[in-house]
């Protein structure tokens, strides 16, 4: 890794805590780009946001929205020509040095949701009906509830399943009796389980993989840590918008070591 405050994220620590902003580099240094692989397909504003937030923190990058994701380490050949920091909602090819958390500071957990009303205590009970799920590569919003249903012999055909654009959507044809079943996220949807009358059928175990990967095997340190720690400053909670481009579980990003006593704890 060629950030510095892995090593020093302490005192790294201590300078975003004080809201000090690093100065930008001296023009004529090279650029980063931050390529973010979304689902989202109308992502100017977003887009726009992203970078007016980068440019005030100093970060002198371009970004590039691509829809979809690629296939794990596809591109890692030609990603490591360029200096970039990707964002991809599963592993790819290269070294992550920013992990996606959810509302709760932690990895993501797969969930599947159902009324409290229905009667469906298990996920063998889901054999025949119909289920929501989120489009897209996002693992937590598909194929990890799908091999859950598997692993109960529960296989729901094509017009079974109903795939919704977001996380929210998913809940929304569950609420409007649509579907029997939605896949969430633990953290995202804990707050809405009580006043939705819902309850979690199935946790899965936390998913990894989501996050910022740096691609690029050269280029400027500075930079990187410049835009790296302007990347942990930002939540969901500070501009929606922004957030549009990730999957709707994503509340923040934290360095890949900070998480692993929570998700380890019992």
């Amino acid at each position: 890794m060629r950030w510095g405050c892995k090593f020093q994220w302490g005192w790294c620590a201590a300078l975003v805590a004080a809201g000090f902003v690093p100065v930008a580099p001296a023009l004529g240094a090279e650029a980063l780009e931050l390529r973010v692989h979304s689902e989202l397909a109308s992502y100017t504003v977003a887009q726009k946001r992203l970078q007016a937030y980068l440019d005030r923190q100093g970060c002198e990058a371009s970004i590039n929205v691509e829809l979809g994701e690629p296939a794990p380490g596809a591109e890692f050949e030609d990603w490591a020509l360029r200096p970039e920091l990707v964002f991809s909602a599963q592993s790819v090819g290269g070294e992550r040095v920013l992990k996606a958390v959810n509302p709760i500071g932690q990895s993501p957990v797969p969930v599947w949701v159902t009324r409290k009303t229905s009667g469906v205590r298990s996920l063998a009970e889901l054999q025949g009906r119909d289920v929501s799920l989120v489009a897209g590569a996002d693992p937590v919003g598909g194929t990890a509830a799908l091999q859950a249903l598997a692993g109960q012999g529960v296989t729901p055909t094509r017009g079974q399943r109903y795939f919704a654009a977001d996380y929210s959507s998913a809940l929304g044809l569950l609420l409007h009796n649509n579907t029997h079943a939605a896949v969430s996220e633990l953290g995202f949807v804990s707050g809405l389980l009580e006043s939705q009358g819902l309850a979690v059928t199935w946790q899965g175990q936390p998913v990894e993989g989501a996050g910022w990967y740096q691609t690029a095997l050269e280029g400027s340190a500075s930079q990187l840590d410049l835009c790296l720690a302007a990347l942990t400053r930002i939540r969901r909670s500070d501009d929606r918008q922004v957030f549009q481009l990730f999957p709707e579980w994503v509340s923040g990003f934290v360095p890949p070591e900070s998480t692993q006593e929570k998700d380890s704890a019992p």
